[in-house]
Formats: C-alpha cells, structure tokens, sequence
C-alpha cells in the first residue's frame, strides 16, 4: 500500500494539491545528523522522506554547494581553518571561497558562533564526527544512487537561497542551479522534484525568463492573502508558509485553523508547511501528534518539512490504518 501512495505523491503531474501528504526533510535528517551532510541525507532517505531538501549557495568558482546560509561560521570550522578570509562584518562568505577550499573545512552540527554552543544541545554533538561539504551534484548523484540501490524513489526540493544578494555579488545563483537540475534529469513537473524560494521576484524569473518547467513552491508569509495567492498561483505550483500561518495562536487555548490551505486549494495552490521540530515545537501544540493532526488532519497541508521524518512518517503510515 504504502509504494501505491508514494507511486502518486511522486509521479502524478500535479497542477493541484498531491495526495497523500508527503514528508521533506528539512536539510535531511537534521535532528539526528548534522544538516545537509549526505549522512542526513541518506537517513531521511531510510527514514522514508518522500523529498530530501537542498538549500543552494555559491561558490567563489560559480559551483553550487549544499549548505542552509550564505556563511560558513554557524556550521563549519572556518574560522579555524581559514581565520583571515572573513569580511568586515566579521562573517565568513561561501562565496569568498572555491569548492576546493570548502572541502579542507569540517560541517558539524549548527552552534553559535559567539558562544561555540550547540543550537540545539541534545542533537548531534558539535564537532563530534568529520562531515563534509558537498555540492549540489554530488548530493543529487548521491540520491539517486540510493533509489537505485533501495528500490524506492525520493524526490529532491532544492531552495535557491538569497538569488538577489547573488546577483548583486556578480553570480546568477538560479541559471546555474537550473542547468544543473535539467542535467541530473529534473526537468518537468512529472519530475521527482520541488524547487522552492523565497524571493517571488525570483521565482518570477524562474518560470519566465528561465524557463523552468517543473514543480516551483514559494516560500514564506508574504502573499498569502487571497489577493497574494492569485499572483503565487500564476508562476508557483505551490506555497510554503510557516506553520503559525496555517495554525495561527500563542497556546492550545487561543489556537484556531487559519483559512490558509482552503484558500489555497481553491486556486490549485500545494501547501507544504515548514518546520516540524520535535524539541521545538509551537505554544499552540500539546504535543508532536497534536501538531500533526492539527496540520494534516484539520488544516489539510499537503506536505511538511521537518528535522524527523521517521515521527512524521510514522504518524501518516498509522493514520492511514
């Protein structure tokens, strides 16, 4: 049963709302492994995650690499190895340095870079195993090297991060992520692919001026009033709001369903949520399986990003019984 419904999450042209829902890692299985290490990734892939997410940065030499910001210094030993190369604001740019260099630093799990403490201290230990940077190629050849070898197909959700901070830095971040997507054979929207952003200018261009033809979700909480939504639902299949938009309060008290989803299904617009943390969840929820029935059940989101696809992946296998 559940190969049927990961046969139609996955495959299906979807113009409107996918069913049944579908579980992203968010950076992989970030709440187990350091973010975006092919570590996290191939767990999510075994946890079951339907889409394994890529946030996308550039290189100095214009080669997109596989990391959540445009800095180095919250996820890498950067300012051990290369304590010189940071900017005036004191910050340490992925762009000021080639992939040969990024391959010399550590990735470890996410810390402040003030204090060297974890962001969230009862994952991964900081610097507790040699984890590596990857780029955006390597990390897709990676995934589908997994779905040979398992037998089971995950869809990638690449997000292009800061498109117009690129630009004016002198680099077009979305053509050369977009040539590598049709390269690694993510071409159209009856691929196994969501591309994500946040900038709506951005995702503009995407399907306009760059012709990108497949499955496009915009990010954020910027247009999500009807009037905002029409204007998505022109050049996006989809939106990704934060999960306040969708379950809007301070407590379990005051807690009500947004008319977000519904307005959005109205005009063929996908939800996908984002993030399902399990040691940080919203006042609103009472728990992990609360917050699960409030989206999925009584809200209706089509997808949710999270750290722990296993929790997610669990509660919608048994949901279903």
């Amino acid at each position: 049963m559940k190969h049927i419904l990961l046969y139609f999450a996955l495959f299906l042209p979807l113009l409107g709302r996918e069913s049944p829902p579908i579980v992203i890692a968010h950076r992989g299985a970030s709440g187990y492994l350091p973010e975006h290490t092919l570590a996290a990734k191939a767990m999510a892939h075994a946890q079951g995650a339907e889409f394994l997410e890529q946030d996308i940065v550039l290189t100095k030499d214009d080669v997109p690499v596989v990391l959540h910001d445009i800095h180095l210094d919250t996820t890498t030993d950067v300012a051990t190895c290369f304590p010189e190369r940071k900017r005036a604001d004191g910050r340490y740019y992925t762009l000021d340095f080639t992939v040969a260099e990024l391959k010399q630093l550590r990735v470890t799990e996410r810390f402040n870079a003030k204090t060297n403490q974890a962001v969230y201290p009862n994952r991964f230990p900081v610097g507790g195993a040699p984890f590596q940077i990857s780029t955006l190629e390597e990390e897709l050849k990676f995934i589908q090297g997994l779905n040979k070898s398992s037998g089971r197909v995950a869809g990638i959700y690449p997000e292009i991060k800061q498109p117009a901070w690129h630009r004016k830095q002198g680099h077009d971040i979305s053509s050369i992520v977009i040539s590598i997507l049709r390269r690694c054979g993510y071409v159209t929207r009856e691929d196994p692919c969501w591309l994500q952003c946040f900038d709506f200018e951005e995702v503009k261009r995407l399907r306009t001026e760059l012709n990108w033809e497949g499955r496009l979700l915009l990010l954020g909480d910027e247009f999500l009033l009807p009037k905002g939504l029409t204007k998505v639902a022109k050049f996006a299949d989809g939106i990704g709001p934060p999960i306040s938009s969708v379950i809007s309060g301070k407590n379990p008290a005051d807690r009500r369903v947004t008319d977000l989803v519904k307005n959005a299904h109205a005009i063929d617009l996908v939800v996908h949520s984002y993030t399902l943390r399990v040691d940080e969840l919203p006042g609103v929820a009472r728990s992990v399986d609360d917050l699960l029935s409030l989206l999925f059940t009584e809200a209706g989101v089509d997808g949710l990003f999270t750290d722990f696809p296993d929790v997610v992946v669990k509660w919608l296998e048994q949901s279903d019984e």
